[in-house]
């Protein structure tokens, strides 16, 4: 006689899978409470692993009926067959949460009209990285709040070609880099219309599975000329007017630097006769200089290798220095010479370090990077000829800005804390509020407005006050992921992501 007790079927086993992936979850839920990106993978991680252990608990150990465990076996393999038939995943979104996407459907590929703009004298700029002033602020105009009776218009739309570049503009000219194939671009678009004027294309591809194609920097305009690095290094120097090359070179190759796993990120950056780049080289060449006009070397500094933060200069201390945000450290460099000034120990096990560090007064600079890091102020003095000092004033995991650029307005600062819109005292280093996920967009201060945009492609109009947050208005500018920073000549508005750009006039007030 069969024993009934042997051959019942056992549950237990996979009663145990669960109960270890749950508590797996609340075990780093807990132990990262800061770390949304490492709760997501968690998630993914253990709900595979667990679904995988369950096969196997069907097939080895459940005693089931052989004719239940194939039924099973065929229903999981015709579930996941019909999964990818019908759906692709389409990369991830700030937090790594896959996009899903029906498999047939694609980017529109016609253009959509607007408000007809005849071509005009555009005035002012937004020449490279997060504008004029590196600084994501653009003053001398003034928006209108009023945005239900004066709505921002849309003068054209269209598809684009796929890179993590954002625009730069000088009067009717906008750039910015794409992937075409095998190739990468530097192209010119009319502004008011979105016509191209001209494109540079030259053999490069890099894909990363989680970050995705094409370039990441952004071309810096200065009088005539374009300086536009690529995602693997290539660096160019183009004629402004027909888009000519004049010079050409790669920065990894002549400073001996590795590719970085997120590919090159860090825009260029001009200063006087110079034009500067993070490249990550060891020996003396992390930071490096070259002269704009020819691309001669100048200077290098430093050995730590390269993030993907782009350099900026900020007048500390009395002293003009290039910050660069790298791998295990923020490292000052003198703009004269490349001499490593201070430099300030920033070490997050390999995670990204993006933000571009923000200047505040008093000689203070505040730093933050996400994936549950933070936030921190510093403090910089001078101690001897040639060598600053660098400490800290206080920390904080209330601002972690994966790759958000926050600002500083009014002693307060603004950004984006792990997608969620903030307020940060910077005195005291309190949060004031934080409210809305907005995931991992960008933002420009114009005045004593915020323009902020998602990352699911909303635009919203916010006043930044550290006693609430105020949402004045919003509109659905873009579809798909944009992770790409804005750019605002006057009132129009230029966005982009990695599959369409737009351009949108948004109302004035006189100043």
């Amino acid at each position: 006689m069969t024993d009934s007790k042997n051959t019942s079927p056992r549950w237990w086993p996979l009663m145990v899978i669960w109960i270890l992936v749950f508590c797996v979850i609340v075990v780093v839920v807990y132990t990262n409470q800061d770390n949304r990106q490492a709760h997501v993978m968690t998630f993914i991680a253990a709900f595979g692993v667990g679904g995988g252990l369950s096969m196997m608990w069907l097939l080895a150990l459940s005693r089931l009926p052989w004719r239940l465990r194939l039924k099973g076996l065929g229903i999981a393999i015709v579930l996941l067959l019909a999964s990818v038939a019908t759906f692709r995943i389409e990369g991830v979104t700030g937090d790594l949460i896959p996009i899903v996407k029906f498999r047939f459907s694609s980017a529109a590929d016609k253009m959509a009209a607007g408000v007809a703009y005849s071509s005009e004298e555009i005035t002012g700029s937004y020449p490279q990285f997060l504008g004029p002033n590196r600084d994501a602020k653009v003053t001398g105009i003034k928006l209108d709040p009023d945005w239900e009776t004066n709505p921002p218009q849309l003068i054209w739309k269209q598809p684009i070609g796929e890179a993590w570049s954002a625009f730069s503009v000088v009067g009717n000219r906008a750039l910015t880099q794409e992937q075409d194939g095998e190739d990468e671009l530097v192209v010119c678009y009319e502004l008011l219309t979105g016509d191209k004027i001209w494109e540079h294309r030259y053999s490069a591809f890099f894909n990363n599975p989680i970050g995705g194609v094409g370039p990441r920097a952004t071309p810096t305009i200065e009088e005539d000329r374009v300086y536009a690095l690529g995602a693997v290094g290539n660096l160019m120097c183009l004629n402004l007017e027909s888009g000519d090359l004049l010079w050409s070179f790669n920065v990894l190759d002549k400073h001996g630097a590795s590719l970085p796993e997120w590919g090159m990120a860090g825009s260029p950056l001009i200063y006087e006769d110079l034009v500067i780049l993070s490249v990550g080289g060891r020996n003396g060449h992390s930071l490096v200089a070259h002269e704009k006009w020819s691309g001669d070397y100048v200077w290098s500094g430093g050995s730590d290798k390269v993030h993907w933060s782009s350099p900026v200069v900020f007048e500390v201390a009395g002293n003009t220095q290039v910050l660069a945000f790298n791998q295990s450290a923020m490292f000052a460099h003198d703009v004269n010479d490349g001499t490593v000034l201070w430099e300030y120990p920033w070490k997050t096990d390999g995670q990204p370090h993006v933000a571009v560090p923000v200047l505040v007064p008093g000689d203070r600079i505040l730093l933050s990077s996400g994936y549950g890091k933070g936030a921190e102020l510093i403090q910089i003095a001078n101690i001897e000829e040639g060598k600053q000092s660098a400490e800290r004033i206080w920390r904080t995991l209330h601002l972690k800005a994966k790759f958000n650029n926050f600002v500083f307005k009014d002693g307060y600062v603004y950004g984006l804390d792990d997608g969620m819109l903030t307020c940060i005292d910077v005195e005291k280093g309190r949060r004031t509020w934080k409210k809305g996920r907005y995931g991992h967009g960008q933002n420009i201060l114009v005045g004593d407005l915020m323009l902020l945009t998602s990352e699911r492609g909303e635009v919203l109009l916010i006043e930044p006050v550290p006693e609430e947050p105020r949402v004045l208005g919003t509109f659905e500018a873009l579809e798909g992921k944009s992770w790409n920073p804005p750019a605002l000549v006057g009132e129009y508005l230029l966005l982009r992501n990695h599959l369409e750009a737009a351009l949108y006039r948004l109302p004035l007030l006189d100043l």
